[in-house]
């Protein structure tokens, strides 16, 4: 056995589906554990050993601190030796927040901050100038240089370009021993009563001490009790003006524009963040978007008439308080609720939309008497925009945001930074026009700051770059040169954010940790996986041990060890199958071992299907990085759109043509990114998309429930005799609504044990045993089982269960089609991986009755999959398309882009190098392509 220095061993480990198992890991090398979907990888690796690493962190802290943790629930396993601090980087670790970006998470942008603060030149937003700030040493040098032999008069500024009549403030300069002012350019003196008309704009300023400049040293020790004085007064700016000219000079302690006299305060780093009140842009809260009203969305149709509903957030007409103050508008303007809106004046549809207040009197014609009108009105735009900025209701906020835009701030420009803070500039660039740089362009212009910087600037500026470089070129390693740190973290992929927690833990250069990766490889192109499996080796080569839990191939085969988990998925997984080095996995008999080998593969088609004829065009997306981008989708093929990480494809197919799709059939609100023109759109009846999101968020939410079987099997047990009798109905055998299901829980079979400051923690519940029903619904058996059995049986088991009711029969056979025969009929969607997750969605929409024009959209659906589990899913897809259905996959996955029937490669890099559409055709056709990174991995696929 090898030494427990050098091992990590885990003995009796049983989360989830682990069978009692053994396993010894070595330490400080890269170990990949494999296996098929469902077979327990990421219960060994996070379930079992993070869960035990976090729980022993935990435990080292002080009894008063545990306190507010509470405790962690101890993973099911016997023993575990050797184990180090344990970091995961897992896919679900990003905020969603619109504060956060990739500078944020990457600490990139901290940096950046602090850059600005010590080192960069202020610039005025009025002039353009260089602004100044003196000490009052340096003062009093220049106004002696400056004014030598000259009368002048020392000021200081009190109220800049404000209302009001200043009578107490003359009062209060008074009494200061002050006997002149100056105001709106001329100098008065102070008289009792003294006062401005309140209703202009005044500049004013106290005069400090009128004097004649020389080199004596009398001169000199009044100067500087007067510049004290004046700066005292005026807060750190004074101004001076000399008697002949009149000409006015600023001087600040502060940074000051020396010609308006505008300052600024001193820099300090968050004056550069758009998550601080001293940074933000106020109009937009530094968010960088403001929702703007959409008249078009407030009248979709203008050719209808108010009486019809034109007005949509008021729909059709009905006796409310409402219309009768537009019928008041119509009787001031001469319209009636009858008429078309278009034929409605400016002016009164001005009132409609943004509400006014006055009273008018009509001339009756047929009573001959004056009527008195009063309109009070808010305004249709005006209310809507209230109850989006001030509503406390979540569904007030909803609606209101379905008549809005969502648009760059008009202040910032959507740089998300006040004025003053983007006039601070290091070599000519401010802050925001660094963080929109893409991360490579970024690392080159730090490698030539050197040269730019000024002396001073080089001492401030040396620690703080040599940081930023490092973190930069930790993200370029990781395959991201593309990202820009201004990129939202929202928008990003699972694969990306988990890289970029990656190349974060790289930049911290911790030693001696154990890492543990949930497929890393995800959403990345062939090209770029050498440089993460690189990545990884350097983390190991530092002294950490690295886990991945990982399909990819080429990580297989570089790992130093290999822990194989099968045989199978569900329960009839939770077995070490084999472990060792990748040369002895490859003389194993076990399903991944095949694949390496070459027993088994996935076989390329004899020849590619011709489709029907019938192409969808695309024409002229510009979106994001798209360069004008035109494609045409022939229709009734699987189609792959390829291309290597941040080329565009997302944006092109998940940004406009699914949108365009959708709105389409379906009135989606989800705006599309620029195009120009689509065309074909007749020759489908529907999209769909099928990504990784949980089917369900809550434990209440199952594979039953969303494939929609489990009414079926409801109504099967109402019509069995004992239901019959007793006078069940359906929602009898419902855990989401009383009468059936056990009261204690109330029907999720389990009780939420509340832990403030962590996860809450699920416990079974001790009325029902985790059964969800009370006793008499458990009464009522179908075949010997009952509701709650149903439930927990396998899609494997429950196929011949049912096979004589077609209904559910059609629904749970597709769900076993598509490779996940041994999960259970009620296991909770927050269990369930995001492969498997997509393949339920997968198997609803295979179970519906199709047309045979429907045109199916999937993101990566590999994820997640073993070679074994691709092959089943390839079968289904390709089952799709053999009904005369469209699908369109975005992948990088080999077997996956060689299957298929047409594939439209974008490049020829990532971010601002790609955008293009380099090659399209079949895969035999693409191979040839010279200049295409995905050509050059398929060509050897293909031989």
């Amino acid at each position: 056995m090898l030494d427990t220095t050098e091992t990590i061993e885990v003995l009796g480990a049983r989360a989830h589906n682990l069978k009692n198992i053994d396993v010894t890991i070595p330490r400080e090398k890269l170990v990949v554990i494999t296996g098929l979907s469902g077979s327990g990888k990421s219960s060994l690796a996070f379930d079992t050993i993070y869960a035990e690493g976090q729980r022993r962190y935990i435990e080292t802290f002080s009894a008063y601190a545990r306190q507010f943790l509470g405790g962690l629930e101890r993973p099911d396993v016997d023993k575990i030796d050797g184990l180090s601090p344990v970091i995961a980087i897992e896919q679900k670790t990003t905020s969603k927040s619109p504060r956060s970006t990739v500078g944020t998470i990457t600490e990139i942008y901290d940096f950046l901050r602090l850059l600005y603060a010590r080192g960069a030149d202020a610039y005025s937003y009025v002039t353009g100038e260089k602004m100044v700030s003196y000490s009052d040493d340096q003062i009093k040098e220049l106004i002696v240089e400056k004014f030598d032999g000259k009368r002048i008069t020392i000021l200081a500024p009190i109220v800049r370009t404000r209302k009001g009549h200043y009578r107490e403030l003359f009062e209060q300069i008074s009494k200061q021993g002050f006997l002149k002012v100056r105001v709106d350019g001329e100098i008065k003196d102070i008289e009792p009563g003294m006062k401005l008309d309140r209703y202009k704009n005044h500049d004013i300023e106290t005069v400090i001490d009128r004097m004649a400049v020389d080199a004596s040293d009398d001169t000199d020790k009044r100067l500087t009790e007067s510049i004290k004085t004046a700066m005292y007064h005026g807060e750190d700016v004074m101004m001076v003006i000399e008697h002949d000219t009149n000409e006015a000079r600023y001087y600040s302690r502060n940074l000051m524009c020396p010609t308006s006299g505008i300052s600024y305060p001193n820099p300090e780093p968050n004056n550069f963040s758009f998550n601080s009140p001293k940074g933000a842009c106020p109009h937009c809260n530094g968010l960088g978007t403001v929702n703007e009203i959409n008249i078009k969305k407030i009248i979709p149709n203008p050719k209808l008439s108010v009486k019809q509903g034109g007005f949509a957030p008021l729909g059709e007409y009905k006796s409310s308080w409402i219309f009768k103050q537009i019928e008041v508008i119509g009787e001031k303007f001469g319209f009636k609720l009858t008429d078309p809106i278009e034929n409605i004046s400016e002016e009164a549809m001005d009132m409609i939309m943004n509400g006014g207040k006055e009273k008018f009197s009509v001339n009756s014609k047929s009573l001959g008497v004056n009527r008195e009108y009063k309109i009070d009105f808010e305004g249709i735009a005006s209310f809507i925009k209230s109850q989006y900025d001030d509503s406390n209701s979540t569904s007030l906020k909803r609606w209101a945001k379905d008549f809005m835009d969502e648009v760059n701030c008009p202040v910032c420009h959507g740089t998300r930074l006040r004025q003053e803070s983007l006039n601070f500039k290091v070599n000519g660039l401010n802050i925001a026009e660094l963080s929109s740089m893409d991360i490579s362009d970024l690392a080159e212009w730090f490698e030539e700051l050197d040269n730019k910087l000024s002396e001073k600037q080089k001492v401030i500026a040396m620690e703080i770059v040599k940081e930023i470089k490092a973190r930069l070129s930790f993200l370029v390693d990781v395959g991201l040169n593309y990202l820009s740190l201004n990129r939202g973290s929202g928008t990003l992929s699972g694969g990306e954010a988990q890289r970029i927690r990656l190349a974060t833990q790289i930049g911290s250069q911790l030693v001696g940790v154990l890492y543990i990766l949930d497929e890393p490889s995800i959403g990345l192109h062939q090209r770029d996986n050498e440089k993460l499996i690189k990545s990884l080796e350097s983390l190991r080569d530092i002294g950490n041990s690295v886990l991945v839990v990982e399909h990819d191939k080429d990580m297989i085969e570089r790992a130093d060890y290999v822990i194989d988990i099968g045989p199978a998925a569900g329960r009839f997984g939770g077995q070490i199958v084999s472990a060792g080095t990748p040369a002895e996995l490859l003389k194993e008999h076990t399903l991944t071992a095949a694949y390496l080998n070459g027993e088994k593969e996935i076989a390329v088609p004899k020849k590619r299907r011709e489709g029907n004829g019938k192409t969808l065009k695309l024409i002229g997306a510009t979106g994001n990085n798209l360069k004008n981008v035109s494609i045409e989708i022939p229709l009734g093929k699987m189609i792959c759109v390829t291309g290597v990480s941040g080329s565009g494809k997302s944006t092109l197919i998940n940004g406009t043509l699914y949108p365009i799709l959708n709105t389409h059939f379906f009135n989606g609100v989800k705006k599309p990114q620029p195009y120009k023109k689509i065309e074909g759109l007749e020759h489908i009846d529907k999209v769909i998309d099928i990504d990784q999101s949980p089917i369900g968020r809550t434990p209440r939410s199952n594979p039953a429930t969303y494939t929609d079987v489990f009414s079926e099997i409801r109504s099967l047990f109402t019509q069995t005799p004992e239901a019959m009798i007793r006078g069940y109905k359906p929602g009898r055998f419902s855990f989401n609504v009383s009468g059936g299901r056990c009261e204690t829980c109330e029907g999720s079979g389990l009780r939420v044990i509340e832990m403030s400051f962590l996860p809450d923690v699920y416990v079974e519940c001790e009325t029902c045993q985790g059964k969800r029903f009370n006793r008499e619904t458990l009464e009522i058996r179908y075949k010997g089982k009952s509701i709650s059995d149903v439930l927990d049986m396998t899609v494997d088991e429950a196929v011949p269960f049912f096979e004589n009711i077609p209904k559910i029969y059609r629904k749970i056979k597709t769900i076993q089609d598509v490779g996940l025969g041994y999960i259970t009929l009620g296991q909770q969607s927050t269990t369930l991986s995001g492969g498997e997750a997509q393949r339920i969605k997968l198997a609803t929409e295979l179970s519906k009755k199709d047309t045979g024009n429907t045109f199916y959209i999937l993101d990566e659906p590999t994820t997640g999959l073993h070679f074994e589990d691709i092959r089943v899913l390839m079968e289904v897809i390709n089952k799709l398309v053999d009904k005369g259905n469209t699908v369109l996959i975005i992948e990088h996955n080999l077997d996956v882009i060689k299957l298929a029937d047409y594939i439209i490669d974008i490049g020829y890099e990532g971010g601002k190098g790609g955008g293009q559409l380099i090659a399209k055709g079949t895969p035999e056709e693409v191979a040839k392509n010279k200049k295409s990174y995905t050509a050059h991995f398929l060509k050897k696929e293909l031989s």
